[in-house]
């Protein structure tokens, strides 16, 4: 299977802009993964420690805001809504610097129907630090791998090309207008990582917190806690033949991870396919959906 996949990551580069991809397989029950980076500069895979620090973009939301949910034990109704992005916020729209956190305090928080929505994840972090008391700027580390930073935290590690900022070549800065404008800590965008320290932190916090268990009935709505999940098991971007109860998320860089409850295995997708023009998502979705195929289709049910 190792040489199947690592054909379709040079597929990949072959056929996209991107200049690097990283891919891992998780495997809940032993707690363990497999990953590897690969790039157009690279002749082998490195599958030892990630060098390349990935824009994980909306990756960002259940990283820091599901995450937090779920490890501070919370059960209120009005963080439920905006983490499922069901509290009738807006999808998007360019924020104001100096007054982004009182436009986004200004809506009304009504359950609706699901909207995604950068504003709601802002919203939630705005609602959760009021809530406890606690800035998620100032725990969210705590649930991740040393390998995943927010974007000003960057020094001198390894990054990729992700579109342009004042029409150069934007390395190291976020993708995000949004999170790049703000400039400050947001919980919708705003974390890099690499392959290993992303498959590293779904499983350990899998391990500490039990994520899979709240995934073993089917959610009536498109989002729980603060997950994707799959709407249509056998034509979906996770790749086709999960069970229905699977979840994940996407990142608009060309970032993806998916996880099946019953077969206790997941897969992670991290890219830099936004490195020239947004729209420019064939190959990754190809990727995507046979790389997901793939790893489903090897891994059988678990007891």
């Amino acid at each position: 299977m190792k040489k199947e996949v690592l054909e379709l990551a040079q597929e990949f580069l072959k056929n996209s802009s991107s200049d690097a991809v990283g891919l891992a397989i998780l495997n809940f029950k032993t707690h363990r993964f497999e990953h590897f980076e690969l790039s157009k500069e690279l002749e082998n895979p490195n599958v030892d420690r990630g060098e390349i620090y990935f824009d994980l973009a909306s990756l960002t939301k259940p990283l820091v805001n599901s995450f937090n949910f779920i490890s501070e034990n919370l059960a209120d109704p009005t963080l439920e809504l905006l983490l499922n992005h069901r509290g009738g916020i807006p999808a998007w729209g360019l924020l104001q610097k100096d007054a982004w956190r009182e436009q986004i305090l200004n809506y009304k928080i009504t359950e609706s129907e699901t909207l995604y929505s950068d504003y709601s994840a802002l919203r939630f972090m705005l609602e959760f630090e009021k809530l406890t008391g606690k800035k998620l700027e100032d725990i969210y580390q705590k649930n991740l791998d040393e390998n995943i930073i927010f974007w000003k935290n960057l020094k001198d590690q390894k990054v990729l090309q992700y579109g342009f900022y004042n029409n150069q070549p934007n390395y190291g800065r976020v993708h995000d207008p949004n999170a790049s404008n703000l400039d400050t800590f947001t919980s919708h965008a705003g974390l890099f990582g690499t392959i290993d320290g992303l498959a590293r932190t779904l499983i350990e916090f899998n391990k500490k917190h039990d994520l899979l268990s709240k995934f073993k009935n089917k959610s009536p709505h498109r989002f729980h806690y603060g997950f994707d999940t799959v709407e249509n098991p056998s034509q979906t971007l996770a790749g086709s033949g999960c069970s229905p109860t699977s979840f994940g998320h996407l990142g608009f860089t060309g970032t993806s991870f998916w996880i099946d409850p019953v077969r206790q295995v997941g897969h992670v997708i991290l890219s830099n396919a936004t490195k020239y023009y947004w729209y420019e998502k064939k190959e990754l979705n190809i990727l995507r959906e046979s790389f997901g195929s793939m790893v489903w289709k090897n891994y059988k049910p678990t007891d």
